[in-house]
C-alpha cells in the first residue's frame, strides 16, 4: 500500500517532470477501433452541432 502525499508535493514533482521531459506532442486517437455504440454516440454529438 502506498503512502499518501500532499497535493502540493505531488504538483511540484509533476511540474519538475514535465519541465525535464520538454514539450511532448501526443497525437489524437485515430478512432480506428471504436465500437459501433461509440461511433453512434459521436455521430449524435456531431448531428447536434458538437465536436469531439
Amino acid at each position: 500500500m502506498s503512502k499518501a502525499i500532499p497535493f502540493e508535493i505531488f504538483a511540484a514533482d509533476m511540474a519538475q517532470r514535465k519541465a525535464a521531459a520538454g514539450d511532448l506532442v501526443v497525437p489524437r486517437n485515430a478512432g480506428n477501433r471504436r465500437t459501433p455504440s461509440k461511433r453512434a454516440l459521436l455521430k449524435a454529438i456531431a448531428d447536434l452541432g458538437g465536436t469531439w
